[in-house]
């Protein structure tokens, strides 16, 4: 660290920040993406228990030219990781377009607000909204949850602040923050007939877009696809579904009873017990998902979260055809 004397003067210019296109709330490349009507990629980044940013980069290298987004998760499970703030400050500096993470569970009103507009700041255009999962499924149970909000109270303060220009109080912002706002929605879990009135509540409290839990049983999301489209939320909100790759018949057993949320089908199971190399089989899965979900009207993209096996989502976007798509060639 150089003495105060030896450093360059102090320079506060900086680039102004990017514009949003006509009818766009932020400059995010994913709000473009999805506006001009193609099928989007969002990607999960398993965040590092580390403090060298050379982990997060080495996370993110498998996501980068796949993904029009990279989510960086806020403690998900209640786990403590690296925060969704650091992670997209890193990625940001790099020019990758990140969705930040805001779990209701860890802080309050004040830390939020201040949050986003440090996010916002920094050039995050997307945000996704989080009730977040209790303490006591974590491996700090004795931790303190605040929960202050919920996610639908959270959507309609990040909403305040960006189209009214206010915070929570009434007090006027001078820049409001220039952001997509997003929520999360399980399709599979009953009760299934009130999951798209739930999704509802969303998008008036100012969700843009969803991402959607893992989705491996089809027969119960295009039902619920059928109830969206019956409520004409298709044309009010972008919905990307949740996909990933299935390492083994015992790891999809392990999620369907240990991870809230999820529901794996008994023949998605078959199939990878019968398969004879499992992990190949779970991203034919994966993939094969990709093709039937694009398929259903109202689905907008894929989130793809792929827990420890990172390195496999370029092939799963490569061989599922949605670039190829995008490029006019033949899938």
């Amino acid at each position: 660290m150089p003495a105060f004397h030896e450093r360059e003067p102090f320079d506060p210019t900086i680039d102004p920040p990017l514009t949003p296109l006509p009818g766009h709330k932020s400059a995010s490349f994913l709000e473009r993406v999805l506006r001009r009507g193609d099928f989007a990629v969002t990607a999960e980044l398993n965040p590092p228990d580390s403090a060298d940013p050379r982990d997060v980069f080495k996370a993110a290298e498998p996501l980068w030219n796949v993904a029009d987004a990279i989510n960086a998760t806020d403690a998900s499970g209640a786990n403590c990781h690296m925060s969704s703030m650091g992670i997209c400050s890193l990625l940001v500096r790099q020019g990758m377009g990140t969705v930040l993470q805001i779990s209701c569970r860890d802080r309050n009103r004040i830390a939020i607000q201040g949050d986003v507009l440090g996010a916002a700041a920094m050039g995050v255009g997307n945000i996704l909204c989080l009730t977040g999962d209790g303490v006591g499924v974590g491996d700090q149970p004795g931790a303190k949850p605040v929960f202050d909000f919920d996610a639908l109270s959270l959507l309609r303060t990040l909403r305040t602040m960006r189209d009214e220009g206010a915070f929570l109080s009434g007090r006027k912002l001078t820049t409001p923050p220039q952001i997509f706002l997003g929520a999360a929605e399980n399709p599979c879990i009953p009760p299934l007939e009130w999951r798209a009135d739930r999704l509802a509540k969303k998008v008036a409290a100012g969700a843009d877009f969803i991402q959607t839990n893992y989705i491996f049983d089809i027969a119960v999301f295009r039902r619920f696809m059928e109830r969206v489209r019956d409520m004409g939320l298709d044309e009010k909100v972008f919905i990307l579904a949740g996909v990933g790759p299935l390492a083994s018949a015992k790891s999809a057993r392990w999620m369907r009873s240990n991870v809230p949320g999820i529901h794996v089908p008994d023949e998605i199971i078959d199939r990878l017990e019968r398969a004879e190399k499992p992990g190949e089989e779970g991203k034919k899965l994966c993939i094969d998902l990709i093709q039937q979900v694009r398929e259903i009207k109202g689905v907008h993209g894929v989130h793809i979260m792929a827990y420890r096996r990172e390195h496999l989502v370029g092939e799963i976007i490569e061989e599922s055809g949605i670039l190829r798509e995008r490029l006019g060639e033949s899938v």
